[in-house]
């Protein structure tokens, strides 16, 4: 490992929303805006970013935990059977209310 890929941090958003400095790269990718998280390699995500635009809201997680905890869903792309189980989370609850 080179000095400085030692000494490298990356800006994560963590569970209150809030941009972070970890000395960890994020392991999920997300849309700040769209307010989704998926995997580094979503083909959805790489087409947006290909595009342009999609880029500058983009935002990184540390885990799956921390992107719920941040208010953000699956992309039902990349994670199809986390985007079902919110969705039908979601639904179920919005029947009750």
């Amino acid at each position: 490992m080179t000095p400085a890929a030692a000494h490298r941090t990356y800006t994560l958003l963590g569970p209150d929303g809030q941009l972070c400095r970890s000395g960890t790269p994020g392991t999920l990718g997300g849309h700040r805006r769209g307010r989704l998280y998926g995997r580094l390699d979503c083909p959805s995500a790489l087409r947006a970013i290909a595009r342009g635009h999609y880029a500058e809201h983009r935002v990184f997680f540390p885990d799956q935990a921390t992107a719920i905890a941040a208010g953000h869903r699956p992309c039902a792309v990349c994670l199809p059977d986390e985007y079902a189980r919110w969705k039908t989370t979601r639904e179920s609850s919005s029947a009750s209310s």
